[in-house]
């Protein structure tokens, strides 16, 4: 069993000694290597012209070093057409902070890409708003184009919200760089899926809307492990009404998990919690995030509810608080602590949820505690 431990610490030292060996030649994305010609002295054009538009060149040395060693650049042309869209200085100077690579983008492919953004996108404002926070998406690799034009094609085709497309377009834009048909296939398997298990075809526009802007990366999943996770639940007694909240809920979760590590975490809970086939279908449905966490962390989170005093009656009644880490459930208990609550004679709702949720009930708490115990409108005892 150790050959191939070994096997794999030789082959890291290897690539160690040659890195060791070869670190004064930086690494050249295998999308630009064909457009850009690597030099051993910064492009001092380069240099000149991101000092120039304030941006952060010691930054930029320290993650993305080699970009600076490339010609051609375009750093004035990519921050002219920036500039153009709206964007002020400091965040041209943020975007190619983050995303130096952007400079090496040709501007006529740069142009192209602007104008399919544009398909979807309401206005300059917005696009901004998406390359700022993902630049990687919008300058990419021009092969990708045609794919791009078919994809977004095909997602308008099917009445999809515009900003839904957009958010898929900037947070999974490996599924809009491959072939449509991959994107069928799935989109297919998904509507299928959502009709098999008693859907509303009228809804089922906006179930899908919902399930891909929770999680643009479920196009990315191969359908037959939709299929399989499917089978798996419905032979450990879910229903088709109750596969389908399953799939609904939580990021399609469904598209993430397989077989063998559902079984190993439901065995897992069931024996933890110690209910029967019934009560864990229950359990589930309330916290589907019990299919997919790993038995290392159930266990650091039943842990740490126990050491705080919780039971596990309290985590049945309320078990999505196991979505929530040991550090947050800790802080908030100790927060309640310091204004005399006990977290172990009441119900975990006051703990449980995102942290707005839980801000808003610790507010409402402390406006309890605060209140005069007296009623102000009760007439007074005059003394005798």
């Amino acid at each position: 069993s150790e050959q191939p431990y070994n096997f794999v610490s030789m082959l890291r030292l290897i690539a160690t000694s040659l890195c060791l060996r070869c670190q004064h030649v930086p690494v050249l994305p295998s999308n630009l290597r064909a457009c850009s010609t690597l030099s051993s002295v910064e492009n001092q054009q380069t240099v000149e012209a991101l000092y120039e538009l304030s941006v952060d060149i010691q930054k930029v040395r320290k993650l993305k070093g080699w970009v600076l060693h490339q010609n051609p650049a375009y750093t004035k042309e990519v921050a002219g057409l920036l500039r153009n869209m709206g964007a002020s200085g400091p965040i041209i100077a943020h975007i190619l902070a983050v995303h130096p690579e952007a400079v090496l983008c040709n501007p006529e492919q740069l142009q192209t890409q602007q104008e399919l953004w544009m398909s979807v996108c309401p206005n300059h404002r917005e696009l901004i708003g998406v390359i700022e926070k993902f630049p990687a998406s919008f300058f990419t690799a021009s092969s990708h184009h045609e794919n791009q034009r078919k994809n977004i094609a095909y997602f308008q085709s099917l009445n999809l919200n515009k900003r839904i497309i957009t958010k898929l377009m900037a947070s999974a834009p490996q599924s809009f760089g491959r072939p449509v048909e991959q994107n069928q296939l799935m989109v297919c398997t998904l509507q299928q899926a959502y009709k098999e298990l008693g859907g509303d075809e009228a809804n089922m526009k906006i179930w899908l809307q919902k399930l891909m802007s929770q999680n643009p990366f479920v196009l990315l999943k191969p359908p037959e492990m939709l299929r399989q996770n499917l089978v798996f639940l419905k032979n450990r007694g879910f229903t088709t009404s109750e596969l389908l909240r399953l799939l609904s809920k939580l990021k399609g979760f469904v598209t993430e998990l397989n077989p063998d590590s559902m079984c190993r975490t439901l065995a897992f809970s069931q024996e933890a919690i110690g209910c029967s086939d019934a009560e864990l279908r229950e359990i589930i449905l309330n916290c589907p995030a019990l299919l997919y966490y790993p038995e290392c962390t159930l266990t650091e989170r039943f842990e740490g509810l126990f050491s705080a005093g919780i039971s596990m009656s309290q985590i049945i009644q309320t078990p999505t608080v196991l979505e929530l880490t040991t550090q947050i459930v800790n802080y908030r208990i100790n927060r309640l602590k310091a204004r005399g609550y006990d977290i172990s004679a009441g119900s975990l709702d006051i703990i449980n949820g995102t942290k707005k949720d839980f801000e808003m009930s610790f507010g409402k708490l402390q406006l309890c505690r605060e209140r005069p115990l007296f009623n102000p409108v009760a007439p007074l005892k005059a003394d005798d």
